[in-house]
């Protein structure tokens, strides 16, 4: 696998309308799932991008989701090079390689779910899955990226650590462990609610980016309903790539699945001040 900041090949946009009524990098489709039946045999978000069910709505989905218009702490953000400290240390990320893993669609993402360890300023927290976002959710330097990738992990507590990495288009750079075994088995899933059982998957790679690149560190909360405050991410300040074919194959699957960027942690939030602006 090759590391590297390639040159930026692609661009999304998006437009947000604000409104005063209000309807889960992080998904943590595991706890506290905002989800309903689906057609196959996994349940599917309850939520979505795009109209009232998108993040404008979600806090009107269900009453546990009040912090997505309310919490003055909330991710993604804009992760400027001058304002969000790097960490001091780094994670001490295991995740055993595997014969096979359930690969799910739930509509909202895919995620592989996965058994892993990360040690992290002396707690021991479970890794429980990974899933993806197209495009990626956090801005660096209020730039965009085609994909990123959350590893979810959780303590014996209840407090939530997500390892994120940002991919960025490359011609040359390889992802030989990461995404080339999600591609095949990523087309049998493209319906919400389908799920399929990964090939032999190996970490080694992965685990050595979180345990040696530079990584942001910050906290803010769940990108997903029930947007869960008092989440720790750690964001890698370097890139993993991505081919024009494995971000197309993703990206037909996933649409659209990204949370627009949040206030400043401790700033109050966008849809408090969007309500706050309007005529009386």
């Amino acid at each position: 696998m090759l590391f590297q900041n390639p040159t930026f090949l692609g661009a999304v946009a998006s437009t947000l309308l604000l409104s005063t009524s209000f309807v889960q990098g992080v998904c943590l489709h595991n706890h506290g799932r905002n989800l309903q039946a689906g057609p196959g045999s996994v349940p599917i978000s309850n939520f979505s991008y795009i109209g009232v069910t998108g993040p404008l709505g979600w806090a009107g989905l269900n009453t546990a989701n009040v912090k997505c218009s309310t919490a003055n702490v909330q991710s993604p953000i804009n992760i400027e090079h001058d304002v969000v400290p790097l960490s001091k240390t780094h994670p001490q990320l295991s995740i055993p390689n595997v014969k096979s893993a359930e690969f799910e669609n739930l509509g909202s993402t895919v995620e592989v779910m996965i058994n892993g360890t990360t040690i992290f300023e002396g707690k021991t927290y479970s890794l429980k899955q990974y899933h993806f976002h197209t495009p990626a959710e956090h801005l660096i330097d209020a730039q965009f990226y085609p994909m990123e990738v959350h590893f979810v992990n959780i303590a014996s507590d209840g407090s939530i650590l997500v390892l994120a990495a940002i991919f960025e288009l490359s011609l040359t750079g390889t992802n030989t462990n990461l995404l080339d075994p999600l591609s095949a088995p990523l087309l049998t899933i493209t319906e919400p609610g389908s799920s399929t059982t990964t090939g032999p998957l190996s970490f080694s790679d992965i685990t050595n980016f979180f345990n040696t690149v530079p990584l942001f560190k910050y906290t803010g909360s769940l990108t997903t309903p029930p947007c869960t405050d008092g989440v720790i991410f750690l964001v890698a300040d370097t890139f993993l790539p991505i081919s024009p074919k494995a971000f197309l194959e993703f990206k037909s699957v996933l649409k659209f699945n990204a949370r627009y960027v949040q206030n400043a942690p401790g700033e109050e939030n966008l849809i408090e001040v969007a309500a706050g602006q309007l005529p009386k």
